[in-house]
């Protein structure tokens, strides 16, 4: 373990690589979720970790005595006994007794026997991160686990992630890290050196002997992935890749030969060959010995030194690396990035079954990985998530076909589609800061893909599809309508929900039963006027252009109703009465959006979105022409 140890004290002097732009294309439709859920809710899925309540998502406060709050209303299957390599594996999500005490951290030392303790046929699955990435250490987790998959491991890079996990049942290792517990930035110093960690972490495994799926934890796992990688025992890798245009429209493996983007290190199954071995060392070797370079890049410059011959006709794989090592592109249509899920919605149009999602090409950092996933209802959340207090307020979107549909994709009417979107959109969102409710977000349609780079508008061979219905991050700043904002100059918070929050199965059944519908009318028509009578339960005609002291006065009746839907939001909404308060949430919409990029043979190319453009007249999409123009409009 000494040379573990040395190595992480190596890694942590890395400093941050500023990434090429080609390379950079990783961070990031929300397809149907029919394919989704049928894959983690199927049958085949553990009964037993299907009947688990999410009050397991909640970070337990560790007493004294290292007590847990894990759910008790939880049924699991009996304790097997644990057996180096043997297929018993210790039950996940089975707690410690809540008045034992908590082990030395000595205990959780990554051994040989550990990992045997954990494997399966040979294979183990890991990932790891620090507290920051709780949440989605759990989602990972409880992925595998529904689909009945339990060789798994988390490698803790702090201690308070380690004890959390360790009271929560689920199997951990201590990586001897101690970083920050806080959220680290993409392409910060502290990103690099986790990247490191990833790399001295393999070195670690390999030699034990058992093969080894190393996942991010900005994954999920959709379909248990050991039967496909099993196909090819021939292979020493299987990597993910950033191809965004097919190779193949099935799930063999990708055609090597036109896969032209960067290998993804997020999803890649390594086996203890003398080949991988070797590359692994190699690896490891360059990035110690040069902290300015970035792990993918380092893999991908050591795998790519020689590309072929393939190794037979059939199987897919090819040599690499040194001439010797066998690899195999993962297919990117099943094995997704956030493009080709997403965005374009591969396996679906190409009817096929994915089997992981991968949150890249994608904005808004961390809050934009985790509000994707919540779009695609798979990610998961502690149970007052889904019954937030005050309540939740949603609308129907109207968009006319002729936005949608006529003409052509362009500038012009991209722009025009999303900003007809956005106004509804700022009306929803000023009728929810006035009622206290949390805004569930309207599905969004874009004509116009959005990347780091020139483009035509989507990228040429791949499947977008035009009018596509477009993750939230590519027109809203996500992590900016997430911050906590000072209410001194942007007024109180709003909270927001993803736009497919009102079908995900969590949602508690006292929700789905306490609805209002709010039919928008032309007042002086028949039962319509600002009271709070009804024509009947459930239903509440409202005017049209109503003002904040109406909404205010008429709502106050329905605050204990959960679930308050308005027919559109045309017209809904007139104006506030304190115009201080007007002018805080001013301050805070101008700064709820972001670019459209990029034109092409343009710098800047990059289109700044307004929400208050229906108060410029003449207002059009048009990049910054002087580095004076080039700044938010606020």
């Amino acid at each position: 373990m000494g040379g573990w140890r040395n190595a992480v004290q190596e890694a942590a002097a890395s400093k941050p690589l500023f990434l090429t732009i080609y390379t950079t294309i990783i961070v990031g439709i929300v397809a149907t979720s029919f394919y989704v859920f049928s894959a983690i809710y199927s049958p085949s899925a553990s009964t037993s970790t299907q009947s688990i309540s999410t009050s397991w998502l909640s970070s337990p406060p560790l007493s004294q005595n290292g007590g847990s709050n894990f759910s008790n209303n939880i049924s699991l299957p009996t304790d097997k006994a644990s057996q180096p390599g043997s297929n018993q594996l210790k039950t996940i999500w089975q707690a410690p007794p809540s008045n034992s005490k908590m082990p030395p951290l000595e205990s959780f030392k990554l051994t040989k026997e550990l990992v045997g303790e954990r494997a399966k046929d040979n294979v183990i699955i890991v990932t790891f991160g620090n507290f920051a990435f709780m949440d989605f250490i759990l989602t990972w987790v409880k992925h595998l686990t529904d689909l009945d998959v339990s060789n798994l491991l988390v490698g803790a890079m702090d201690t308070k992630l380690l004890e959390a996990l360790y009271w929560k049942g689920v199997p951990v290792f201590d990586m001897g890290s101690h970083m920050s517990t806080i959220d680290v930035g993409w392409g910060s110093p502290t990103f690099h050196k986790m990247g490191r960690e990833k790399v001295l972490l393999i070195n670690a495994i390999l030699p034990f002997g058992y093969e080894l799926l190393m996942c991010d934890t900005d994954m999920v796992w959709l379909k248990d992935p050991l039967p496909y990688l099993a196909q090819y025992p021939d292979a020493d890798i299987l990597t993910s890749s950033d191809q965004v245009v097919p190779t193949v429209v099935d799930d063999r493996l990708a055609d090597w030969k036109q896969v032209g983007a960067a290998y993804n290190i997020g999803i890649f199954h390594w086996r203890p060959t003398e080949p991988a071995i070797k590359l692994a060392k190699e690896w490891k070797d360059m990035l110690l010995a040069d902290d300015k370079i970035w792990d993918q890049n380092g893999f991908n410059e050591l795998a790519r030194k020689q590309t072929g011959p393939a190794i037979d006709d059939d199987s897919g794989l090819f040599y690499a690396f040194d001439g010797t090592l066998k690899l195999g592109i993962l297919p990117e249509s099943i094995f997704c990035s956030g493009h080709t899920y997403f965005v374009q919605a591969m396996y679906e149009q190409l009817r096929l079954e994915p089997y992981a999602l991968h949150t890249t090409f994608q904005y808004g950092g961390t809050e934009g990985k985790r509000h994707r996933l919540r779009e695609a209802m798979v990610f998961y959340d502690p149970p007052e998530y889904y019954d937030a207090p005050g309540g939740f307020l949603s609308f129907k979107p109207s968009i006319p076909k002729s936005l949608l549909l006529d003409g052509e994709h362009n500038l012009e009417s991209h722009f025009s589609l999303i900003n007809y979107q956005m106004k509804q959109i700022r009306s929803a969102l000023a009728i929810a800061s006035l009622l206290n409710r949390t805004l569930v977000m309207p599905p969004l349609w874009c004509r116009l893909d959005r990347l780091w780079f020139s483009h035509p508008g989507v990228l040429e061979g791949s499947m977008t599809r035009q009018p596509f219905l477009c993750p939230l991050d590519h027109v809203f700043e996500v992590n900016v309508m997430l911050k906590d904002l000072p209410q001194e100059e942007f007024g109180p918070a709003i909270n927001i929900r993803e736009y497919s929050f009102l079908n995900n199965p969590l949602l508690p059944q006292q929700v789905k039963e306490s609805w209002l519908d709010v039919q928008l009318c032309q007042e002086g028509t028949e039962d319509c006027h600002a009271s709070s009578n009804t024509s009947r339960p459930g239903l509440l005609r409202f005017p049209k252009n109503s003002t904040e002291e109406m909404f205010k006065t008429v709502f106050s009746s329905f605050k204990d109703v959960k679930v308050i839907q308005f027919s559109s939001m045309q017209g809904a909404f007139y104006s506030f009465t304190d115009k201080t308060r007007e002018e805080k949430f001013t301050n805070r919409m101008k700064r709820y959006v972001g670019i459209w990029c990029c034109v092409e043979n343009h710098t800047p190319g990059h289109i700044y979105y307004d929400m208050y453009w229906d108060e410029k007249p003449g207002w059009k999409p048009a990049p910054p022409q002087t580095p004076e123009e080039d700044h938010p409009p606020f």
